[in-house]
């Protein structure tokens, strides 16, 4: 391929087009020659970006599924890009969401999109914030963004997503209060998943004290919802929730913080862009006993 490659896949892109929408998105995450310059020519829109995040085993992608499913029965496009953690040593990926949302890969108004972590410590991708631009073009109603199930330093997408709603488990007990610091403050909506199982009234009740304190310093009002999302209970709800905590949004400065903090990782990525891992790796490997501050120095 040449460098104006992107080209004739911009025409397309912005005609819905999903197997150029794919391609850019390869392209950018490659970074092949003239992926920064594609990027500038994208037009800016509003669609807006909702995370799913929460611990492992609180039934995200189920979730995702069902309001895909959803969203789609009302008319909707919708683009989803499903994050799974990486090998530490090769950051390939299982990608399991290919086998959980199976029925909506050849539906013409959903698009998905795996992707690894490959080593980023927010669980989510490097390139999340260019992909997530890259399918705004393509006119998607909605774009659910899946994050890997990391715990508190899953707090990343809070840096990403005009709305957060953050998955929970009537099992998690009194694992809510470790994550309290981080998980549970970003929260735009909370959901209590497989809320068909035991105790699950009495989690959304303690789950309401313990955030009380929280929710009087916000400007802004926090959902808590109950779904079972294998049985489709709650997801009109938890629907209505996402659009309302949207418009919510719109009001505040949050979309404003927002755009600042991608501004921010977008520099702090264009600044370390001549750096790579492998030529820190084979410099150590030299003197692995240099005091690292020196060593961090040169190339500051």
């Amino acid at each position: 391929m040449t460098t104006d490659s992107f080209a004739p896949l911009l025409p397309a892109l912005l005609q819905a087009d999903y197997k150029a929408l794919a391609r850019c998105i390869s392209l950018v995450e490659s970074e092949y020659t003239g992926w920064f310059h594609f990027l500038q020519q994208l037009p800016s829109n509003q669609i807006p970006v909702v995370g799913i995040t929460g611990p492992p085993g609180a039934g995200k992608s189920t979730l995702v599924d069902a309001l895909i499913g959803h969203w789609v029965s009302a008319g909707k496009k919708v683009g989803v890009i499903c994050v799974d953690p990486s090998s530490p040593f090769n950051l390939g990926a299982l990608l399991g969401d290919r086998i959980r949302m199976s029925q909506w890969y050849n539906h013409p108004n959903v698009f998905i999109r795996s992707l690894a972590t490959r080593g980023a410590m927010g669980g989510l991708h490097p390139k999340i914030i260019e992909i997530s631009d890259v399918m705004k073009a393509a006119g998607f109603d909605y774009i659910l963004v899946e994050t890997v199930g990391v715990g508190q330093s899953e707090i990343e997408i809070a840096g990403l997503a005009d709305c957060t709603v953050v998955v929970l488990v009537p099992e998690a007990g009194d694992d809510i209060q470790t994550m309290k610091a981080g998980l549970m403050e970003i929260a735009d909506v909370f959901v209590v998943n497989k809320a068909d199982r035991p105790g699950a009234d009495v989690f959304v009740k303690n789950l309401q004290q313990m955030l009380a304190p929280a929710f009087q310093h916000k400007k802004t009002t926090v959902s808590i919802l109950k779904t079972a999302a294998l049985s489709g209970v709650g997801i009109a709800e938890l629907s209505q929730s996402i659009a309302d905590a949207l418009h919510q949004n719109k009001q505040t400065d949050k979309r404003l913080w927002l755009l600042t903090e991608k501004a921010w990782h977008l520099i702090e990525q264009n600044k370390m862009r001549h750096i790579s891992k492998a030529a820190l790796f084979a410099a150590l490997q030299q003197n692995p006993q240099q005091n690292l501050y020196q060593f961090v120095q040169q190339y500051a």
